[in-house]
């Protein structure tokens, strides 16, 4: 298991390279100046000059990435063009705030998903899997923006239940508060995550009733929920292994969305901030960390592989 973690790390240092090329490259193609932020009206242009020749923008993009790169290698990510402020310090400080909505949102898709789709796929084409099956599809197709609107809308607006951005009330610091904050996004995340869970679990869940070893089970007398909880529920957990491998990356984009919904002061707010300021550090520097965190959520992925099925310990 050591040397499969070590081969699957070193196979994502030139993933994590070119991932940085590209994202460099994108940034210098898009369009804007990040001098025009420190210009005012009365600078010369010499000043002008002077402060690109200082952010290093005077030299071949080429000879940008790789001061850059080797700046990163050293534990320096630069500094934001627009709060003056290191970028590992901006991104320490609203990491928290994302980290903590993606992992709330996805346990509450895990409590949800599996035991509905479990309950759907052992009661095929029934009322309530048909109930469930359109649950799904509705929360597949409607855009992430779009429903916290509708949330904040009905849930702030109309019956003042619950805060409507932000992480804190001004003047108020207790968990309840937080927690408050945090319904509404965190409803947002699940709801889409739930969707597509749900129809992988019903329909692994509905190959297994299939299987013979069900049968043997129920010739031993066991009843359909020992049957589900005991056996079934085992052989489902690998494809539910499988999709939060997959989900990963739709997890963080929808926390990007959600976050500037909601103003929540997270890692998505500050990216949003940034391309709009070009703030070409921070960025980067976000871009490179969640492609790191993508990296280590499958190789996690790829681990519960063979815990939860040990064919696959075996094979490996």
């Amino acid at each position: 298991m050591n040397s499969y973690i070590l081969r699957r790390v070193l196979q994502a240092v030139p993933l994590l390279f070119f991932i940085s090329i590209v994202s460099f490259a994108l940034i210098k193609l898009s369009p804007g100046d990040p001098v025009l932020s420190f210009v005012t009206p009365n600078m010369d242009p010499e000043d002008v000059e002077r402060i690109r020749k200082s952010l290093g923008l005077n030299e071949p993009v080429y000879v940008q990435y790789f001061i850059w790169l080797k700046n990163v290698l050293m534990g320096d990510f630069g500094y934001s063009l627009v709060n003056h402020r290191p970028v590992l310090t901006l991104i320490a400080e609203r990491i928290p705030a994302t980290i903590g909505l993606m992992g709330s949102a996805l346990v509450l898709s895990l409590i949800v998903a599996i035991p509905l789709s479990l309950y759907a796929g052992s009661r095929k084409n029934s009322a309530v899997d048909r109930i469930l099956s359109l649950f799904s599809y509705i929360g597949i197709s409607i855009p992430a923006f779009w429903f916290g609107i509708l949330l904040i809308f009905w849930f702030s607006f109309k019956m003042h239940w619950l805060p409507s951005m932000g992480m804190r009330t001004v003047g108020i610091n207790s968990a309840w508060d937080i927690m408050k904050h945090g319904i509404l996004p965190v409803i947002v995340l699940s709801f889409i995550n739930i969707s597509m869970y749900m129809r992988y679990i019903r329909s692994s869940t509905i190959s297994e009733l299939e299987e013979d070893y069900v049968q043997i089970q129920y010739a031993y007398g066991s009843t359909k929920n020992t049957i589900l909880w005991r056996h079934v529920f085992r052989n489902v957990l690998l494809p539910v292994v499988t999709i939060l491998g997959m989900s990963l990356p739709d997890l963080i984009a929808g926390a990007f969305i959600t976050e500037s919904v909601f103003s929540w002061p997270g890692m998505g707010s500050l990216g949003i901030t940034a391309v709009t300021g070009l703030d070409y550090p921070v960025i980067m520097g976000i871009t490179m960390l969640t492609s790191v965190m993508l990296v280590i959520g499958n190789l996690v992925a790829d681990i519960l592989y063979g815990v939860v099925d040990p064919r696959i310990k075996t094979a490996g």
